[in-house]
């Protein structure tokens, strides 16, 4: 959002009025030295690089548009960070969380009304319609013409900052970490002002994650399979099974490792089911995406698998939103360490 220079006039008068800063100069070190009080005073302007493209905010947005792109990373971070009224529409939506209350907090957010594409997200002119001073997109793809999308020039022609998550650039979550998640609600603790609110919320998960990880130090580190529970995404019958991603570093921080992180360079290995069958697998952390019941999925997996550790321990646990980019990555971490280091924790 570029800023309006109205704006920032109005400001700097009013300082004028109250410090009897603003005295004639040549030089103009004055009216430098006013502009800098005003954004000491205000927080604003808060300029980001985001995806290579300069945004500039002159103050907190109040009509903010969280795209889709099958993600809850964007809508939990805000809510997370209590801003949940500066919403006006969001079309993510998980319908569980690690986090008591957030789900039917999700659902209570406004949708805007609008008709979504094929893609299930928001086209242009409904877009545009809905007059946003932020939209906030996983990836680039949310902004891209092709796809029916407003662009990110098009928001910023009518007044609308514009933003991309961590890794969403070249969009390839298969180098996502938990920092990503950090950085997210850094950035949105600048756009909005609420920059002691995300500090606090990062060193809250970080000083979380490092006492679990401390204490799972030196100890052997059991294969987790990572999957969504009853879903397919490819030809093979296990095609929705975590190769790459944030969720190999929540395994590393909470003692563990993938798997399946050899079978594929991308986020999402698509395995058949003899793959599968001779790979040992000592756990499994079955994410639950519109499954009511993914522990059904997990028993369903070790019939299939009695040779599997995990099978003849019943090792597993049933996890959602906390094993993607977001605000809670450390419950993530939490829950599967106490899964496989219950002496240690």
């Amino acid at each position: 959002m570029s800023m309006k220079r109205p704006v920032a006039t109005v400001l700097a008068a009013a300082l004028c009025l109250l410090t009897a800063a603003c005295g004639s100069s040549s030089d103009g070190k004055a009216s430098d030295t006013t502009t800098e009080a005003a954004a000491s005073r205000t927080g604003y302007p808060v300029t980001l690089d985001n995806c290579g493209e300069k945004q500039t905010f002159e103050k907190a947005p109040s009509r903010v548009v969280v795209m889709n792109g099958a993600s809850v990373a964007e809508v939990s971070t805000l809510l997370a960070l209590g801003l949940q009224d500066r919403i006006v529409a969001n079309r993510q939506n998980y319908g569980m969380s690690e986090v008591p209350g957030r789900a039917a907090a999700i659902k209570k957010l406004p949708t805007g009304d609008v008709k979504v594409n094929e893609a299930y997200d928001i086209p242009r002119e409904a877009m545009l319609g809905l007059r946003p001073d932020l939209v906030l997109s996983v990836t680039t793809y949310g902004f891209d013409q092709k796809n029916g999308f407003a662009t990110r020039e098009q928001l910023k022609q009518v007044g609308a900052g514009s933003y991309v998550s961590p890794q969403g650039c070249d969009d390839n979550p298969s180098r996502m970490t938990v920092a990503d998640s950090h950085q997210l609600l850094r950035d949105m603790g600048k756009i909005f002002n609420v920059s002691d609110k995300a500090e606090e919320l990062i060193a809250s998960s970080e000083k979380s994650i490092a006492a679990v990880s401390e204490k799972v130090t030196g100890k052997k580190k059991p294969k987790v399979m990572v999957l969504f529970s009853n879903m397919a995404m490819g030809g093979n019958d296990f095609s929705s099974v975590f190769a790459h991603g944030i969720v190999n570093d929540i395994l590393a921080k909470a003692g563990a490792s993938n798997a399946f992180e050899d079978a594929a360079e991308t986020t999402f290995a698509d395995l058949s089911k003899e793959k599968v069958a001779a790979t040992d697998v000592d756990a499994l952390v079955v994410i639950s995406y519109n499954d009511p019941d993914p522990a059904a999925y997990a028993q369903k997996l070790f019939k299939e698998f009695p040779q599997w550790p995990a099978a003849r321990n019943n090792t597993y646990v049933t996890l959602s939103d906390s094993m993607y980019l977001g605000p809670s990555n450390d419950r993530a971490v939490e829950k599967i360490a106490k899964m496989l280091h219950p002496d240690a924790l």
